[in-house]
C-alpha cells in the first residue's frame, strides 16, 4: 500500500522522501511519486526504491496522504481529475506563496489540507518548517504531518497569517545566511588571505557560531559581548556594522521579503 503520495519529485520532494525512508517512517513500497515533463520521478525511484506512477490515478490507488512538492506555477496545470482522487486524504502543500483558500479549491474533498513552508536545509533533514492547517487536525492527522514535515527538521505551529513572515525568514533567510558568508568571505580576501582559506574560515566561523548558539541556549546578543573586548578588534568591527545599519539593514532585507510573499499570495 503506497501510504504517501508525492506530486513532484524534484529537491524538496527527494528530501522528505529521504528522511522518511531513514527514519523508518515508511518502506519504500508506502512511497508513489509523480514528476512533470522530466524524469525526477524516475530517478528518485532508481535511487530510493519508491514507486515512479504513471498518473495521478496510480498514484493515488492507494495513497491516504498526497504532498504536493511540485512548483507552485504547477498548481494551474496539475491533472484535473486530483480534485476527486484527494477525496477524503490529507493534502499537505509545500508551495509558497499558496494559501489555504486556494489549495481547497483545487482540493475541495480532501479531509484536511495544510499549507507547509520549509526551506532548503531540510535537504540535510536540518531545516525548520512553519505550518498550518485549514481545520484543526486530527490527533492521526498530526501524527502523519508531524512524520512527514519532521523529515526535514524542526517544525512550528502558526496561524496561516504568520507563514509570509515565515517564508521572509526562514524560507528566504539561508540565501541571506549564504550572502553573509559570502561577505564574510570576501573580507577575509580583502585582509590577505587566499580566496580558499577565507572560505574555509568563513564556513567554519558560521557553523561553529550556529552550533554554539543552538546548543547553549543563550543570547546572541550575550554571546557577542563574549567575544568583544573594550575597544578591540571585534569591537572595532562592531561599529562599523552599527555605523552602516546592519541590523536595519537585515530586518528591512526581511520585510521586503515578507511583503513579496504576501503579493505572491494574494496573486495565487
Amino acid at each position: 500500500m503506497n501510504r504517501f503520495a508525492f506530486v513532484g519529485a524534484g529537491r524538496m520532494a527527494s528530501a522528505m522522501v529521504g528522511g522518511l525512508l531513514s527514519h523508518k517512517a515508511a518502506l519504500p513500497a508506502e512511497i508513489a511519486c509523480i514528476g512533470g515533463n522530466d524524469d525526477t520521478a524516475q530517478i528518485l525511484s532508481r535511487r530510493t526504491g519508491v514507486t515512479a506512477a504513471p498518473d495521478a490515478t496510480r498514484l493515488l490507488a492507494t495513497a491516504d496522504t498526497v504532498v504536493l512538492a511540485c512548483k507552485p506555477q504547477q498548481l494551474v496545470s496539475l491533472d484535473p481529475r486530483l480534485a476527486d482522487l484527494t477525496a477524503g486524504r490529507l493534502v499537505i502543500s509545500i508551495l509558497a506563496g499558496k494559501r489555504l483558500a486556494r489549495l481547497a479549491s483545487v482540493f475541495p474533498r480532501a479531509r484536511n489540507v495544510v499549507r507547509a513552508m520549509p526551506n532548503t536545509p531540510g535537504q540535510i533533514g536540518a531545516g525548520i518548517t512553519g505550518w498550518a492547517s485549514l481545520k484543526p487536525l486530527a490527533d492521526s492527522d498530526r501524527a502523519i504531518v508531524d512524520t512527514v514535515l519532521g523529515a526535514l527538521g524542526q517544525m512550528v505551529a502558526l496561524d496561516e497569517k504568520d507563514l509570509d513572515a515565515v517564508t521572509a525568514l526562514s524560507g528566504s533567510g539561508p540565501a541571506f545566511l549564504f550572502e553573509f558568508v559570502a561577505a564574510l568571505r570576501e573580507g577575509g580576501v580583502a585582509a590577505g588571505l587566499s580566496r580558499d582559506v577565507a572560505a574555509k574560515l568563513a564556513q567554519a566561523t558560521v557553523l561553529g557560531s550556529a552550533r554554539l548558539l543552538a546548543e547553549t541556549g543563550i543570547e546572541p546578543e550575550t554571546l557577542r559581548d563574549q567575544v568583544t573586548s573594550p575597544h578591540g578588534t571585534t569591537f572595532a568591527g562592531l561599529q562599523c556594522m552599527a555605523a552602516r545599519g546592519f541590523r536595519d539593514t537585515l530586518k528591512e532585507t526581511v520585510l521586503a521579503a515578507q511583503a513579496r510573499s504576501e503579493e505572491l499570495s494574494r496573486d495565487a
